[in-house]
């Protein structure tokens, strides 16, 4: 099974449509950790913001996509999307694992470690940042896919990443780099 991670598109049709076309090509299944379609008031507007399209996008995407509420997303966003904006988290089983989702404001790293713990999730997906991370603290893997769409780092790449045979992956999405990789197991 391959799953997508994704967070903070802000609104960013084109970097959906990377993802989608580049390493979400075959997924079974995307989580998106919110932040999806407001760029939001801090945020500069992207060139590939486009809202009602994102939204259009998503809602026929190859594969199903689970959301959840970031920061910036608002009850109005559900209007548009047809899949449920969960909120503020979403635990998904998936062959053997367990996965928390959420979007990480609010939580220092040691909540959302006790959060997985306390669902016995293997994997907690989280963005907020923009800035992609990939970390194993003793059984959790902790995945921030970074941003497609405003990323931030050093230095600021496009980023999304995947799971897929048994490990979580942090993929550049300009080159289809893979940056990092991390055993699930």
């Amino acid at each position: 099974m391959k799953t997508g991670l994704i967070s903070d598109t802000h609104g960013d049709l084109s970097a959906w449509e990377k993802a989608i076309n580049g390493p979400f090509r075959g997924a079974d299944l995307i989580l998106h950790a919110g932040d999806i379609l407001y760029h939001g008031p801090k945020n500069p507007m992207v060139p590939g913001y486009a809202p009602p399209a994102l939204a259009e996008a998503i809602n026929r995407s190859p594969a199903p996509v689970i959301l959840v509420r970031g920061n910036c997303d608002s009850d109005v966003d559900q209007l548009v999307l047809d899949y449920p904006i969960q909120a503020p988290y979403a635990l998904v089983q998936m062959e053997g694992l367990r996965v928390l989702v959420n979007h990480g404001d609010g939580l220092s790293r040691d909540e959302m470690i006790a959060q997985a713990q306390r669902y016995r999730a293997t994997v907690f997906v989280f963005g907020h940042t923009h800035i992609p991370g990939l970390e194993r603290v003793g059984d959790v893997v902790l995945v921030n896919p970074g941003s497609p769409a405003l990323p931030k780092g050093a230095p600021p790449r496009p980023t999304v990443a995947v799971i897929e045979d048994g490990a979580a992956r942090l993929i550049d999405l300009a080159s289809g780099q893979t940056l990092q990789e991390v055993a699930l197991t």
